[in-house]
């Protein structure tokens, strides 16, 4: 049996992405926009649902082609919150538009987003050491930084506890229990 974190727990789409995904380091932009609009979607929801809906996002989001998104306007927007696909928020539709609007602002201040993303770290995976998930913290200062940086340069949906999701799912930090075979696998 593969010893793992609890919170996958039996569902195959969580496992997958737990085993595969999670916590591994980022470094290509699209996939940062991706991150962060599912990241967004996910506020007051579960994980597990914004995950079910990866696909059709992906879809109905161009890709996650930032440059593309950030040129959607009303007609793009209604067709969005037609679509049972995603989730349905108008607030969290238009902040992923937004968000691309600030995103390219980024990339073009920094050459790319990976390098701004990143400098919130010092550039390098921290690596945590919890033996359990209760000891896990829901922000850090470091999560605080970025998404204070963030909002002021446009962002929203990135509040810290947000943002330090964001950081996990990038593997900007290691928060693999230390007994889930992935955790040595990410801390070397």
């Amino acid at each position: 049996m593969v010893n793992r974190c609890e919170w996958p727990g039996s569902d195959p789409l969580m496992i997958e992405y737990h085993d595969h995904e999670w916590g591994v380091p980022v470094h290509d932009d699209r996939k940062h926009f991706e991150f962060l609009v599912l990241d967004g979607a996910q506020a007051g929801l579960s994980w597990s649902t914004v995950l079910k809906k990866r696909e059709r996002y992906r879809e109905v989001f161009d890709g996650f082609r930032p440059e593309i998104v950030a040129t959607y306007g009303e007609e793009k927007v209604a067709e969005l919150l037609a679509d049972p696909g995603i989730i349905r928020n108008k607030l969290k539709v238009n902040s992923a538009i937004r968000n691309a609007r600030a995103f390219l602002e980024v990339q073009e201040e920094f050459g790319d987003f990976d390098v701004y993303i990143w400098q919130f770290v010092g550039g390098e995976t921290r690596v945590n050491s919890w033996e359990r998930m209760d000891q896990i913290p829901a922000s850090t200062a470091e999560s605080d930084a970025m998404s204070k940086d963030l909002k002021k340069r446009g962002f929203n949906f990135v509040g810290s506890t947000i943002s330090y999701a964001y950081m996990q799912a990038a593997g900007m930090v290691n928060d693999h229990v230390v007994s889930c075979f992935r955790y040595p696998e990410l801390a070397g």
